[in-house]
């Protein structure tokens, strides 16, 4: 196991009916901004919960909020919402919705301040700290989230994922400041969604789980085990809400899983390999296809290209995971690919495309993807740090011809 440091100071408030909390949670006196999407929060009554929550007697809190924040975070959206927090002095920032609305309010939370003489945000000063991953910002609004889509882990960790369309780019960023101070975990909130939401929640979380665990072995005995844990509660819950979706119970562990998957305790102190997030990042930019989607086309691709350098990975992920015994009739590649086979049987069964044919792509759309990666400096990605853009390109090959 390698050294590590672990630090997460969010805290959880986890169950049904925990709104409530927020008037315990929010300061008293803050002028609070509510962030949301689509419009699923008032239409569901989650937003109106939430500011009555806040609404309470005793409260002197300002609430002011910014809709409309899609569901891949638009930065030229995020940048009206940074310059609201200006306009009306915005103390706290909370955040109502799934992975996308809280990336989104983390993002403003951390750019609000690089403000020019007009009061607005520097359009370039924000566009400089994402491309640096803000590893320079050195202040932020404070941020609380109520979750509504189990998916991403963003209720738990600092880091988050911005489009920009108009320079066709999807970039990660990371920073301390940006943890939430807390976040709410009701599932009863999932109920509302839409199948195709949690189908694709249930496979973002597990391909982050993959991409902490499937590198190479270091004696990470409780991140492997933990990881591998995780990995069989979302097949076995994701068959199940599928089958059930009134099951609430199941919904419960869908959520918690999520929030565990990429809260970074399975990513300490291993090597960890991105390079399905940073591919299917190009894909979600230049053909709008749903960020989890993308991922479940590219792994499968990743898992094959890869399978030389990842091999004690991908024997124990098929013996501890899919529960594959070896035998004389079968040699390593074979346990691997069978592997493999059940990975993408997983993800059809629960409705997800497993190569670019699936999303209506061919063969065409991979030097475009391939140039993109370039233009964005993802030319080294992978535990390695060896797989360059004949490798991406190998493994968007595989993802046609699958």
């Amino acid at each position: 196991m390698n050294n590590f440091q672990y630090f997460n100071p969010v805290r959880i408030v986890f169950g049904d009916g925990q709104i409530k909390e927020l008037s315990n949670l929010v300061p008293n006196h803050a002028r609070v901004l509510i962030t949301y999407g689509g419009g699923s929060a008032q239409r569901t009554g989650t937003l109106d919960e939430v500011k009555d929550a806040l609404n309470t007697a005793d409260s002197t809190r300002e609430v002011f909020e910014f809709g409309g924040i899609e569901p891949n975070p638009e930065f030229t959206t995020l940048m009206k919402a940074a310059d609201m927090v200006n306009e009306h002095h915005i103390d706290f920032i909370l955040a109502v919705g799934g992975g996308s609305v809280i990336d989104g309010s983390k993002f403003v939370a951390l750019v609000s301040h690089l403000t020019q003489d007009d009061g607005t945000v520097s359009r370039d000063q924000a566009w400089e700290a994402l491309t640096s991953y803000t590893r320079n910002i050195d202040s932020a609004v404070d941020l609380g989230a109520v979750l509504t889509i189990p998916a991403t882990g963003s209720e738990m960790n600092s880091g988050g994922v911005i489009n920009y369309s108009e320079r066709k780019a999807k970039l990660p960023f990371g920073n301390p400041l940006a943890y939430p101070k807390f976040s709410i975990l009701d599932p009863t909130k999932t109920l509302t969604l839409p199948e195709r939401q949690v189908m694709n929640g249930v496979a973002d979380a597990f391909v982050h789980v993959m991409e902490q665990y499937l590198t190479y072995p270091v004696n990470a005995k409780v991140q492997d085990a933990f990881a591998e844990s995780l990995l069989k509660i979302l097949i076995s819950e994701g068959q199940a809400v599928k089958a059930n979706p009134e099951d609430l119970e199941v919904r419960k562990n869908i959520m918690w899983t999520a929030t565990m998957a990429l809260n970074g305790l399975i990513g300490t102190g291993v090597p960890q390999d991105w390079t399905t997030h940073m591919i299917g990042h190009e894909l979600t930019s230049l053909h709008s296809i749903d960020h989890a989607r993308t991922l479940t086309i590219v792994l499968p691709s990743v898992m094959r290209e890869l399978k030389d350098s990842k091999k004690d990975k991908l024997l124990q992920y098929a013996r501890n995971v899919w529960h594959i015994s070896s035998d004389t009739t079968k040699d390593d590649d074979a346990i691997i690919e069978e592997a493999i086979v059940h990975t993408e049987r997983f993800f059809k069964d629960l409705g997800l495309p497993v190569n670019l044919a699936d999303a209506n792509l061919d063969e065409s759309a991979i030097e475009p993807i391939v140039q993109q990666l370039q233009a964005h400096g993802m030319t080294k990605l992978g535990e390695h740090k060896t797989n360059d853009l004949e490798v991406s390109r190998r493994i968007l090959q595989r993802a046609a011809q699958a």
